[in-house]
């Protein structure tokens, strides 16, 4: 079968969503409150958004266990972000962030209480009271399922306001005309293999991660970068992807995410000789530091010999001492992986746990309203008029080098909210849909023929599994000039064979082949976005720790060589002649005095 122009079906929305996790279902929910003709589309149905995956918590400063207030919030999270943050978005941010959990609440999130009624509150890594003395309670949550329960209550709020899902839907490549504005997307329906074009005045990317790029991975397989693809194809910058999060406790072997909220409510990390060893590299907050500096440190344990196992290749989480009520009331998830996914009864023994990849700071660049900005001339902030993302595969830089934990759930509530409304206020002003370009869909016919005609040729997961294993040799949690510069090399050999995979089924019907072999242009835009971002940033910087850079004698685990003169700035990554451009970051909060850089201590 053969793609044409002749059998595609086109229709108009006001605003086209794709995604409908946190980010995409909180800004739907403002625009189909606003009585706009809202389309969210997802791969799979909204409740299986990977959100859902979400345990520990969401940040905000209410105050309700400890004393807190935003601008403590506000320092720790550009602290967190090794000064790669924008301070202006981080303010805003951690301003919105009390007001965004009580409009949560008052949705009928289910967060767990303490005995006054007030949200229940547990510590997190790197959040503090008074400017980094003390661990603070700042992270808002139901028990260790708070992702479930948030996607849960965002979907009801949407069905009563009468979204419309197209649900196992994939949207394929943006539509811009001439003026380089965008004006919908095309999109393949899984169900009948037909193709679409979705003609929207607004069209908002809320597709997530991509941390499929890696092997070892806390992220569900649906996480394959899609939005970070459309954009990149369509001459849109990736910003910072250098700059991925390890978690510091995947489950080893399987790498599915244990919370930071077990740390957050007592858990300790154990090497070989039954140490605490977060006490020598974090004196103030131990276990509870930031976690790229807990995941450094476990890699040391692990590479001086002092890691668990027989291969010494993990450590050990320890939480039997919190009591088996304190586990099965505030963990009941966390029990139910170790039993699951360990054989292990976390009530009576630790769990063996290894940094896994888990997030990425890095994304498409966006201003505070959620829209799309690109260099133009002098600016680093012209706007692709109706185009707006948010959630993870956006880079507003409230995370700069590394997330705070929370910080992700609270990003998706503050910036979808706020893409909702500036969205509708832009509706309001453009009441006729630019007119499609007499190309708009041929991007996506050339994709799709390539596949119908290719008689054979390379399996698509083959070479989504050659991406992993350069990804997961050349970028992880420590790495060496030589490997990254090696990386490049070979995630451009890769590319060439993406361009020759082949599809032995070419059925129409659920044909997930087909799926997986458009995946794969999106995994190699971010993985190459990834690789030659990372080898051409000269420095240590958060999440980016580069061996080859002096480390100071008097920390182990400190960022090797943080270079402030050279690299206080973004990376932006173009697809199209695979090159990199630069903008500096913004230390100007609106409202308060900047937080000068100074070094990562805790």
């Amino acid at each position: 079968m053969t793609y044409t122009k002749e059998n595609i079906t086109k229709r108009k929305f006001d605003v086209v969503i794709v995604g409908a996790g946190g980010s995409g279902m909180r800004a739907s929910l403002q625009l189909a409150r606003a009585g706009l003709n809202v389309a969210v589309l997802s791969k799979v149905f909204p409740t299986r958004s990977h959100t859902v995956a979400a345990q520990g918590g969401v940040g905000a400063s209410l105050g309700n266990m400890s004393e807190d207030n935003w601008h403590y919030h506000f320092y720790d999270t550009i602290k967190g972000s090794d000064w790669l943050g924008d301070q202006d978005a981080i303010e805003f941010m951690c301003r919105e962030a009390p007001k965004v959990v009580y409009e949560l609440e008052h949705f009928g999130m289910p967060f767990d209480r303490n005995p006054d009624g007030t949200i229940y509150q547990r510590p997190f890594g790197g959040h503090t009271a008074n400017y980094g003395e003390k661990p603070v309670q700042r992270a808002c949550a139901a028990a260790d399922r708070t992702g479930h329960a948030m996607l849960h209550t965002l979907y009801q709020k949407n069905v009563e306001a009468r979204t419309q899902f197209f649900v196992e839907w994939m949207a394929l490549d943006l539509i811009r005309d001439a003026e380089g504005d965008v004006v919908g997307v095309t999109a393949l329906e899984m169900e009948t293999g037909d193709l679409h074009i979705l003609q929207a005045k607004t069209v908002l990317l809320a597709t997530g991660g991509a941390g499929r790029i890696f092997q070892a991975s806390t992220n569900a397989f649906i996480n394959t970068g899609d939005g970070l693809g459309m954009a990149a194809r369509s001459g849109i910058p990736l910003q910072d992807m250098e700059f991925w999060q390890f978690h510091p406790t995947g489950v080893a072997g399987a790498g599915v995410l244990l919370t930071e909220g077990c740390r957050g409510e007592g858990a300790i990390l154990l090497n070989s000789n039954g140490e605490r060893f977060m006490e020598r590299y974090a004196p103030t907050l131990k276990d509870l530091a930031p976690r790229d500096f807990v995941s450094r440190s476990m890699d040391q344990e692990i590479k001086e010999g002092r890691g668990c196992g027989p291969n010494k290749d993990y450590v050990l989480l320890k939480l039997d001492h919190l009591g088996a009520e304190t586990i099965h009331k505030r963990l009941p998830s966390v029990y139910e992986i170790g039993v699951n996914f360990a054989n292990v009864d976390i009530t009576k023994e630790p769990i063996p746990v290894v940094p896994t990849i888990h997030y990425q700071m890095g994304g498409i660049p966006t201003n505070i309203n959620g829209q799309v900005v690109i260099q133009q001339g002098d600016q680093n902030s012209a706007v692709v008029n109706g185009l707006y993302a948010v959630g993870e595969c956006s880079c507003v830089s409230v995370h700069g080098a590394n997330r705070l934990g929370t910080n992700s759930l609270l990003d998706l509530l503050v910036f979808g909210r706020a893409a909702g409304n500036h969205i509708v206020e832009f509706n309001d002003k453009l009441k006729e849909h630019k007119p499609l370009p007499a190309d708009a869909a041929d991007r996506t016919l050339e994709r799709l023929n390539r596949l119908e005609a290719a008689t054979d040729g390379e399996y698509a997961q083959d070479v989504a599994g050659e991406i992993r294993a350069v990804m997961q040799q050349h970028a992880a949690v420590f790495r060496k000039q030589a490997s990254m510069d090696e990386g490049v090399v070979k995630i451009a050999a890769v590319r060439e064979r993406v361009n020759a995979i082949g599809l032995k089924d070419k059925s129409k019907v659920f044909n997930t082949a087909r799926i997986e072999a458009l995946e794969v242009d999106n995994l190699i835009e971010v993985a190459q976005a990834t690789m030659v971002s990372a080898a051409a940033r000269k420095e240590c910087r958060g999440a980016h720790t580069v061996e080859d850079y002096e480390r100071p004698a008097d920390d182990p685990v400190a960022p090797l060589g943080r270079d402030d003169a050279n690299w206080m700035k973004h990376t932006l990554w173009y697809s199209q002649d695979n090159r990199l451009s630069y903008k500096p970051v913004n230390l100007k909060p609106l409202t308060v005095d900047s937080v000068p850089p100074k070094v990562r201590t805790f």
